[in-house]
């Protein structure tokens, strides 16, 4: 990523209010960016949004991206050259809950946003954030790669798909990159997946929870401790999506398709294992014991193949897994403390950068 490429770039981020949109939006800030964000109100409380007071240094605007004709207007007003599209249901869980809105959210939310796009112009790059969940998982021991079939078993997962597949209509049949010329509309989606960070308060999300036992001082209840999956520090994840964006900008076609974004195959570890992990860098004598009732399936094992990233978009994963976790320990800590969020999540930013 070049932080140069971004100074005073107009940018829209959808999802601005989560916590990857969280992260993301401050890291925008740091770097000069004319940043809009879009979303609905905080999905958490507290929320990293409000803790780390995201709102200060930007355009915060409150929406639906299901509410087309408010989000057509903020795109036409606004006049963004790079689109980062997060704004999504997110939880595997809640997706069984409420599967409409999950579906509503994740499938018409990205063709709201692209039709809006194609109507309006004046776009060049737009990144769709989806999910690694979005391939047809079969629990194999090796990576997915972005040409391997998409599906998923659970709502959730599937509207995951369902997002690339109308990403990718929509790319052939309107921003086609053999039009390139005429439209000057690049489009990729990117699939990233079990990103951790600090200031993650998702319902039913292993680090959430573990915070949320921490700082009550409670029993912490897991689901299922011997699955695997491909744990990936925040800002490893933004610095691909931004990456990415910034490819699209400067070579449109030669990179409008899908893109995995992953850890390091030695950062594949069973949630037992973060656990423990997080249990020690603590310290305050937590215990963890299986959740008995829990009854929505889940997959066992996914993991990504990242090696088109690494060749095409010189992107690798910066954080090892270990330093993640002390990174979320310490924030937590400083949170915990009454220290200033803003100031020392931004902090962690410019040091991520810092680390070439």
């Amino acid at each position: 990523m070049d932080r140069t490429f971004w100074q005073k770039r107009r940018v829209l981020l959808t999802g601005h209010t989560g916590f990857k949109g969280s992260w993301l939006s401050l890291w925008l800030q740091s770097i000069g960016v004319e940043l809009l964000g879009y979303a609905l109100p905080p999905p958490t409380n507290p929320s990293l949004f409000e803790v780390a007071r995201v709102a200060e240094g930007m355009t915060s605007v409150i929406g639906d991206v299901t509410d087309y004709e408010h989000l057509r207007k903020v795109i036409a007003d606004f006049q963004p050259e790079i689109i980062i599209h997060m704004a999504a249901q997110t939880v595997v869980h809640t997706s069984y809950i409420d599967p409409v809105t999950n579906y509503n959210t994740n499938v018409m939310g990205t063709v709201y946003l692209l039709e809006a796009i194609r109507h309006l112009g004046g776009v060049k790059a737009v990144v769709n954030v989806t999910s690694d969940k979005c391939y047809e998982n079969r629990e194999w021991v090796w990576g997915y790669r972005e040409n391997d079939p998409l599906g998923g078993y659970d709502p959730y997962s599937s509207s995951k798909a369902c997002a690339e597949i109308v990403t990718a209509a929509y790319r052939d049949s309107f921003f086609n990159i053999n039009n390139y010329s005429e439209h000057g509309v690049a489009i990729a989606t990117a699939r990233a997946g079990n990103v951790i960070g600090a200031g993650d308060w998702t319902a039913n999300g292993l680090i959430a929870d573990l915070i949320r036992s921490f700082l009550e001082h409670k029993s912490i209840q897991i689901r299922n401790p011997y699955a695997t999956r491909p744990w990936q520090y925040v800002l490893d994840a933004l610095n691909g999506y931004l990456t990415l964006a910034e490819r699209l900008y400067n070579k449109g076609p030669a990179f409008a398709e899908a893109w995995n974004f992953g850890p390091n195959e030695s950062d594949m570890k069973p949630v037992d294992w973060i656990v423990e992990k997080m249990l020690s860098l603590w310290g305050e004598g937590v215990t963890w014991e299986k959740d008995q009732t829990c009854q929505f399936h889940e997959s066992n094992s996914l993991s990504l193949s990242c090696s088109k990233a690494h060749l095409k978009l010189a992107w690798t994963p910066k954080m090892s897994l270990e330093a993640a976790l002390s990174q979320i320990i310490n924030w937590t800590k400083g949170y915990q403390t009454g220290a200033d969020m803003r100031a020392m999540t931004i902090d962690a930013i410019s040091q991520y950068m810092d680390l070439g």
